[in-house]
């Protein structure tokens, strides 16, 4: 089976990349914004997600003006809701499969309904992701 290589930047690359100052993103790790990977030597490794997340909190912080306490924020009630939208989603399918063959309406537009719910989510989380692009 072969594994993955996942690309990895040092901080330097990443520096000049979003042209930023090293200590910026040194901050930004101290603040729990971003977590980019250790090696043994300590040298830190960014990877494509943490770029991603890195473009979200510039973008919050140079377009919209949030402070870093704001930008922590967002960033955990982004991650609650991803992680809601999870439980909501194991949910619907323990639902679905216990009322497999019952023919229940009321059970039905219940899933119909979280389901929409769902939906709502990902495009609330989606946009939010658009405006970090």
């Amino acid at each position: 089976m072969r594994r993955e290589v996942k690309k990895k930047y040092t901080i330097s690359v990443v520096a000049e990349m979003y042209n930023i100052h090293p200590q910026t993103l040194r901050l930004y790790e101290k603040e729990g914004l971003i977590k980019p990977y250790r090696s043994r030597g300590r040298t830190r490794y960014y990877t494509e997600e943490d770029l991603k997340r890195l473009e979200l909190v510039l973008t919050l912080s140079r377009e919209l003006g949030v402070n870093l306490a704001g930008i922590e924020i967002i960033m955990k009630m982004r991650e609650q809701m991803e992680e809601m939208e999870k439980q909501i989603q194991k949910l619907l399918e323990i639902i679905q499969s216990s009322m497999v063959g019952e023919g229940r309406e009321d059970v039905k537009s219940i899933v119909l309904a979280s389901k929409n719910l769902v939906a709502r989510i990902q495009d609330i989380i989606g946009r939010n992701e658009d405006k970090g692009d």
